[in-house]
């Protein structure tokens, strides 16, 4: 089963289409927390990642692991029949989830340390192909050895967050209202991030590398900081999902739907500016979630081959926005402080023209 695949339900009530935009915000809320995670590695930094999904991956198996009830212990069915020994897994402490939230950002943080040390000291590509090469081993490990993740079955019964404030249908409102308050605070507290004196770092060794090394700072560590931060923002994303749908499998965290769709919503938005990574994943996730809406009222030829069509327009948006638009459609403010304005801003325009007048005004004798 496709765990990115929102329920297909046809928008001929009211309720009908509210249920789908909760489901659909709910979903791109996640997606735009992990789009976040790959704009500060690459956004701000220049540091490619092209195996996103294996932190986020990292994070939903962490905190699904942490927060599971022990493998042995009785589980109750959707149907409410009573089960035991369904489950193979390692772990299964049943922790608070928000314990496994924090350990899915520290294991996914740990995994960016991990492939951050021999590679972000040698040549950006040698990166790309690490972290896509991590990537497909992490699934190979979770579909091959027993009694780890369950292998290819995956996990199920992952427990809700908060599910004692609301039971059934209603819980989507809860649901919806941690995935945006999470997506708030992640997005406040990584706007603080780069508008310190951290960030202005980050953007200067993304522009210039070698001039960063000469103003005496050390850019293999602040990329190394950036990249393990990013990953725990993935990792915090992965966690949030697993709890979201409550089932987890290896086929759930694909190169495609985990990493080209991040980085689709990335490049459409605008990289290196926050706002455009949101607004990406909105538009993004609007056609990707979207698009089997519309499968009945196609002709059979493209009906049938919806899914497909999907997939080749996400690689060409990719493609026409590194081409046409690289910048996306909210570029990056170009700013060189804090204190001085764009110049090519209207604000900055209006200053050029006031120090102007100001300077060609008469002067006044300096007394004797």
């Amino acid at each position: 089963m496709d765990l990115f695949a929102i329920d297909l339900i046809v928008l001929v009530t009211f309720g009908g289409a509210v249920n789908w935009t909760v489901g659909f915000l709910t979903t791109v809320a996640i997606f735009g927390i992990v789009a976040l995670g790959l704009n500060l590695q690459w956004g701000y930094t220049g540091v490619f990642n092209f195996g996103v999904v294996a932190f986020f991956m990292v994070g939903a198996y962490t905190s699904a692991l942490l927060t599971l009830p022990h493998p042995d212990a009785v589980m109750v069915t959707p149907s409410g029949a009573e089960v035991t020994g369904v489950l193979d897994y390692a772990g299964g402490f049943g922790l608070p989830v928000p314990v496994g939230w924090l350990a899915g950002m520290g294991a996914a943080g740990a995994l960016a340390l991990i492939v951050g040390l021999p590679t972000l000291r040698l040549r950006h590509d040698f990166l790309a192909i690490a972290t896509i090469g991590i990537a497909a081993i992490l699934r190979s490990i979770a579909n091959s050895i027993e009694g780890l993740v369950n292998r290819s079955s995956g996990l199920s019964g992952i427990p809700r967050f908060l599910d004692e404030l609301a039971s059934g249908e209603d819980y989507r409102w809860v649901l919806l209202g941690i995935a945006l308050l999470m997506l708030i605070v992640v997005y406040l507290a990584l706007q603080r991030t780069v508008d310190s004196p951290w960030g202005r770092v980050l953007r200067a060794i993304r522009e210039n590398e070698d001039t960063a090394k000469a103003a005496g700072k050390n850019t293999v560590s602040f990329r190394m900081q950036s990249f393990v931060l990013g990953g725990m923002i993935m990792g915090l994303g992965g966690a949030i999902f697993a709890h979201r749908f409550g089932a987890i499998a290896p086929t759930s965290f694909s190169d495609l739907l985990g990493t080209f769709l991040i980085w689709a919503m990335l490049m459409v938005g605008g990289s290196g500016n926050n706002r455009g990574a949101l607004l990406g994943a909105l538009l993004v996730g609007f056609f990707w979630f979207g698009t089997p809406l519309i499968q009945e009222d196609l002709p059979d030829f493209l009906g049938n081959r919806v899914f497909m069509i999907r997939q080749l327009v996400i690689g060409l948006l990719i493609v026409v926005f590194v081409v046409a638009r690289p910048q996306g459609i909210l570029p990056e403010r170009r700013r060189v402080s804090r204190f001085v304005s764009d110049p090519d801003s209207a604000g900055g325009r209006w200053a050029s023209l006031r120090a102007r007048f100001a300077g060609s005004g008469p002067r006044s004798s300096p007394e004797a």
